[in-house]
């Protein structure tokens, strides 16, 4: 399990270009008929199509949800993803006196988005089969963790060989946290004055349903340009 860094780079341009950073570090697994990306929707998947355009893999979306703070949104308390897996911070619901009634509403809340974004970037189209793969989960940052972990666990049910998370930027005890999840973590820059994965972009734009549909609908096995 190892984790990986850059030195010096303060900013990114965009998620794209924070992917073809990210992608140099995967370059190992560049033209694996075993390999597979996944982008964390929203945010994960412009990241995760340049990797995976990169690498000639192909691409799919993992959905996780990050279960919010009630008063402080950004903050997570904890994570749900896809198949009903559930990652809670017991140390911030225990600080902050968060109770099980608030716990629950927000998994179900978060669940039925799940549900809603599930049939908005699949359609009818099956969830991609892991069993056997190296995953490559790609998120545009790391704060909490909690996103990726649930997205870990939720992958680790499909049986893949291995699990790989990349990521442009993140907090360093994060990635230390995550090397217990996972078999390998690739982070391209850990600032030891990070506060938010936003303060590291020049564009932090919201990613929309539009957005990531139209990627997920780009070949990246034969990538014929820098952009689709």
């Amino acid at each position: 399990m190892t984790s990986v860094r850059t030195e010096g780079r303060r900013a990114f341009r965009d998620r794209r270009e924070a992917g073809r950073v990210v992608a140099r570090f995967l370059a190992g697994y560049r033209g694996r008929d075993d390999v597979l990306v996944l982008g964390l929707a929203r945010g994960g998947v412009p990241v995760g199509w340049e990797v995976a355009a990169a690498l000639a893999a192909p691409l799919d979306v993992c959905l996780v949800r990050k279960l919010g703070v009630p008063q402080w949104p950004e903050l997570a308390m904890g994570a749900v993803a896809t198949g009903g897996g559930v990652v809670l911070n017991e140390d911030l619901l225990r600080n902050l006196d968060i109770g099980a009634e608030t716990v629950d509403a927000a998994i179900t809340r978060e669940t039925a988005e799940l549900h809603r974004r599930e049939q908005a970037y699949r359609g009818g189209r099956d969830t991609p089969d892991v069993a056997g793969k190296t995953v490559i989960l790609i998120d545009d940052g790391l704060a909490t963790g909690a996103s990726m972990v649930a997205a870990v666990r939720s992958v680790r049910h499909g049986g893949p060989a291995r699990i790989v998370v990349a990521v442009p930027v993140g907090p360093a005890s994060v990635c230390r946290q995550l090397r217990e999840e996972c078999d390998e973590v690739v982070c391209a820059s850990m600032p030891a004055d990070f506060s938010a994965v936003g303060a590291f972009y020049d564009d932090f734009h919201q990613v929309g349903d539009d957005e990531v549909r139209e990627l997920l609908a780009t070949p990246t096995e034969q990538r014929v340009s820098g952009k689709p």
